[in-house]
């Protein structure tokens, strides 16, 4: 099972570096910002759906309320891939280290092991020599045309749960990824997980 939110030490190790690697790695596009990178583009056509409709109370939420962790007890959209997993999105939080962390669950629907996509990790060589992850999951915000990609520690690491290879039947896995935070006017950004549709999530 994959890293788990709250206990991956790299993570804690990127807070000295948080205003480089935030200035490198969120992409603007628009009227002449300056600030680089790629601009926001219309989301892939992908299978599956996306419901931002409260759970039903006798689902569950891939984990109870933790004191210590993020609250898995609310959904803020479930995204369905069509081939059995679901990315069911809990929080969007930003932080006062300029950081937007989201909490999601990974889901197998089906009756048999499901092996994680290899998309998820991402296209970048630097970030796929460090194992499977969920390095390729974007945030875009249309209000600003930017996007937001997962932050990197000093050794290339991506910030965000890694080793998930399969999940067995039924089961879920908790799963995070921190972003640079969108400035404090921005509510709403479209959270685009590779292979899976778009899903507006808002943001806390």
């Amino acid at each position: 099972m994959g890293r788990q939110y709250g206990v991956t030490a790299r993570a804690v190790r990127v807070a000295a570096t948080a205003a480089a690697l935030t200035a490198l790695l969120t992409g603007c596009g628009g009227d002449g910002g300056g600030e680089g990178g790629a601009k926001a583009k219309e989301p892939p056509q992908n299978a599956g759906s996306v419901s931002s409709a409260p759970r039903e109370p006798d689902e569950p939420a891939g984990g109870e309320a933790d004191p210590t962790g993020p609250d898995r007890s609310k959904v803020l959209a479930t995204i369905d891939s069509g081939s059995g997993f679901h990315f069911i999105v809990h929080s969007a939080v930003r932080d006062e280290g300029g950081f937007l962390t989201v909490s999601a669950t990974l889901k197998n629907t089906t009756s048999q092991l499901l092996v994680a996509k290899s998309q998820w990790s991402g296209d970048e060589i630097n970030v796929k020599r460090t194992g499977p992850s969920f390095a390729g999951i974007t945030l875009v915000d249309k209000t600003e045309k930017k996007r937001y990609y997962v932050l990197r520690d000093t050794e290339g690491y991506p910030l965000t749960t890694t080793g998930i290879t399969s999940l067995e039947a039924g089961k879920s896995v908790a799963v995070f990824a921190q972003f640079p935070a969108p400035p404090a006017n921005v509510t709403r950004v479209d959270i685009q997980v590779p292979l899976m549709p778009t899903a507006t999530i808002e943001l806390s």
